[in-house]
């Protein structure tokens, strides 16, 4: 972990979504980072105001590089630079990477249940591609929940990482919009419906859950109910604190 300031070059930037995008970064003297870390971005006006912002990795790397993934917040002050002006080439004040408590490693067995709410797929995206990098024949399974088909990050890449390795399961619950053709209304996440599409208890599952904090905080409630043991859910939030976009 690096608790220093460095710059950074962003050397590649695609769109997301409409209102996302994912930056990738290089900065001299970074080692590589963990699957679920994250890394703290500073922005400095002329006039000496600075403004720092949290964001999870999205690819774990053992190099100088790094991806993140950034939604666009109304009336934020970091996401609408970084996904409307930031351009590659451009610098950027990074920190870290930081976080060894939520992340996952190809030395860990247990199988692996993810729950996303949202942007809060980021980091699990992370592991999930560090997973299937790996040799690690662990089973992954992802419970995404959106409000629409259109919010979705990685769509494309998820589908194709699901089809080629028969170690990762993609489940969807759409709150306010489905797909075409799709088999069920909208509807929002219930304990109901989340204890039928993830994981049994009794396979032992290592939990991971990202999203805002009303989400991970009911989902981990849920789960506890149900007797998922306490010790094997580790959540990581955003919202609700202050400091945020």
């Amino acid at each position: 972990m690096s608790t220093q300031w460095r710059v950074a070059d962003v050397v590649s930037s695609m769109p997301e979504t409409d209102t996302a995008r994912t930056i990738g970064l290089r900065a001299a003297g970074l080692n590589g980072n963990l699957a679920g870390q994250h890394i703290d971005i500073r922005l400095t006006a002329d006039d000496g105001y600075s403004a720092v912002r949290s964001y999870s990795v999205a690819r774990a790397s053992m190099d100088e590089t790094l991806e993140i993934t950034v939604d666009e917040l109304a009336n934020g002050e970091v996401s609408p630079y970084l996904v409307r002006e930031l351009a590659v080439g451009d610098h950027l004040e990074i920190r870290g990477p930081v976080g060894g408590w939520f992340v996952w490693k190809p030395t860990d067995t247990n199988p692996v249940q993810l729950i996303a709410g949202g942007s809060g797929v980021v980091p699990l995206m992370s592991m999930i591609r560090a997973h299937h990098a790996s040799e690690n024949p662990a089973q992954f399974r992802l419970l995404y929940s959106l409000k629409s088909p259109e919010a979705g990050f990685y769509r494309e890449e998820l589908l194709t990482l699901a089809r080629q390795s028969g170690k990762l399961t993609i489940d969807y619950v759409y709150t306010r919009k489905v797909p075409e053709g799709w088999p069920a209304a909208p509807q929002r996440l219930t304990a109901e419906t989340l204890l039928a599409n993830i994981l049994p208890k009794g396979r032992a599952p290592d939990v991971f859950i990202c999203g805002q904090t009303v989400f991970v905080e009911t989902v981990a409630e849920w789960l506890v109910q149900a007797g998922y043991p306490a010790e094997s859910i580790k959540t990581e939030r955003f919202g609700g604190t202050g400091g945020t976009g």
